[in-house]
């Protein structure tokens, strides 16, 4: 969400960020609803103003009549009113929350991922055989069962299994010990959320959670508060660590002295996927439910030092793909690919060469101010001065991607894989995954 006076002072930038990241905004109509609002507001203001003195009135004259008189039209006038403010308040809000944040000015102008502009290319293995996909590698060695999988949980359900979870709980501890010696406060965060949490992060497409649109799952069964009555609050599972790790400072003013607060966190991912049916329907590229360790920073509103520590968030992660030995490329991703609040965005790739594509293994954004404005989460600089901080975020490493990737790049012509060297200390010395004999 942006501030509506930059809103109102950058017009034309604003809905030119609107066309080429393809949203349906009119910046016009926006505007002119907030007159339209605050005008209301005002008017609302000042008859409860004077309806609040009318008693005080009442009280001191001989004369009530033509007090209680203006009473009732006060009354009456803000029956009018009132409804009429919640009306334009809601089709203002409804338009905020599809604001965009302009994005920086090498951001490629595009519209799908084919505009993306490849920054940093590593070569592809080659195999003296032709390489089979994670799947018929995973089935054979009885490390993934995706029929089980999928009579327990349904649709792109997969039971990790053997060193296939042993693996995958290896990526996850080398991950979060890689953010640990990097600097990053660890935490285990809760992955079930209320809605504040999920819109505040920008998880909603609009103003509330919308099933049709929302790749996100609302947990249908209702609670109860410590005081045993029913609780009001929708709750949610998290799809990344993300809104939850940012949430933690929500209503929070924080001191200048204290950022960039860096944080990683460990936990389940759960997405609907809803928008991508019919999209990689076998295998584990596309699933509900996955693990993964997140980063996020919270720093001072300062574009140069967020482009900074942006670009040493994506180091991080090419270092990883390095280190598990994994040929991947580096995107800087187009307008029209990136989310409405997003300022820049990169993301990283692995070579699968099992299935002959690039996959998606991380995403580094800036949003900028656009998520803390949500949040309410402020910081006071060294002159007392209130600002809402930037916030940044990617994906240290989420574990069935990169897996996808080290099973195909790491296959051997008999079907085993061998294990990453840096992965081993957490596979309890196993240095080859093999068929049983």
């Amino acid at each position: 969400m942006l501030d509506i006076k930059f809103i109102r002072e950058n017009k034309k930038e604003v809905q030119e960020a609107a066309k080429n990241k393809l949203l349906d905004l009119d910046v016009d109509k926006l505007l002119s609803l907030d007159e339209r609002r605050l005008t209301l507001l005002q008017e609302i203001e000042e008859l409860n103003a004077q309806k609040n003195n009318i008693n005080d009135e009442i009280a001191k004259s001989d004369n009530r009549e033509p007090i209680i008189a203006k009473a009732k039209k006060i009354k009456h006038k803000l029956s009018e009113l009132e409804p009429e403010y919640k009306k334009v308040k809601k089709e203002y809000d409804n338009l905020m929350v599809k604001v965009p944040t302009v994005p920086s000015k090498d951001t490629p102008i595009g519209e799908t991922e084919k505009d993306n502009k490849v920054i940093f290319e590593s070569k592809k293995p080659s195999f003296d055989f032709k390489p089979k996909d994670h799947i018929e590698l995973c089935e054979a060695l009885d490390i993934v069962d995706f029929d089980r999988g999928a009579k327990i949980s349904g649709y792109r359900g997969y039971y990790l299994k053997n060193e296939g979870a042993m693996m995958v709980m290896a990526m996850m501890q080398y991950a979060f010990q890689k953010m640990i010696s990097k600097g990053y406060l660890p935490m285990i965060p809760p992955t079930l959320a209320k809605e504040n949490v999920l819109f505040g992060s920008g998880y909603f497409k609009g103003v509330e959670y919308d099933g049709d649109v929302d790749e996100i799952y609302q947990v249908a069964t209702s609670d109860k508060e410590v005081d045993g009555k029913k609780s009001t609050d929708k709750k949610f599972l998290v799809g990344t660590a993300e809104p939850v790790l940012l949430a933690y400072y929500s209503g929070e003013i924080l001191d200048e002295k204290d950022l960039p607060l860096k944080l990683c966190g460990f936990s389940p991912c759960y997405r609907s996927e809803i928008g991508s049916y019919g999209k990689d329907t076998k295998g584990l590229y596309r699933v509900h439910e996955f693990y993964k360790v997140e980063q996020v920073v919270i720093a001072p509103a300062s574009v140069d030092l967020t482009n900074e520590i942006q670009q040493e968030m994506v180091e991080v992660s090419k270092e990883m793909h390095e280190e598990l030995g994994l040929p991947y490329r580096q995107l800087q991703i187009c307008t029209g690919d990136m989310g409405t609040g997003k300022y820049k965005m990169f993301d990283i790739e692995a070579w699968m060469p099992g299935l002959d594509r690039w996959g998606e293994t991380g995403s580094a954004s800036n949003l900028k101010d656009w998520q803390s404005r949500r949040l309410n989460i402020r910081y006071k600089d060294f002159e007392n001065k209130k600002h809402y901080p930037y916030m940044l975020n990617n994906t240290a490493l989420p574990s069935v991607r990169p897996f996808i990737a080290i099973i195909e790049n790491y296959q051997q012509e008999d079907g085993s894989i061998v294990v990453p060297e840096v992965l081993r200390p957490w596979m309890g010395g196993i240095q080859k995954i093999e068929k049983d004999k």
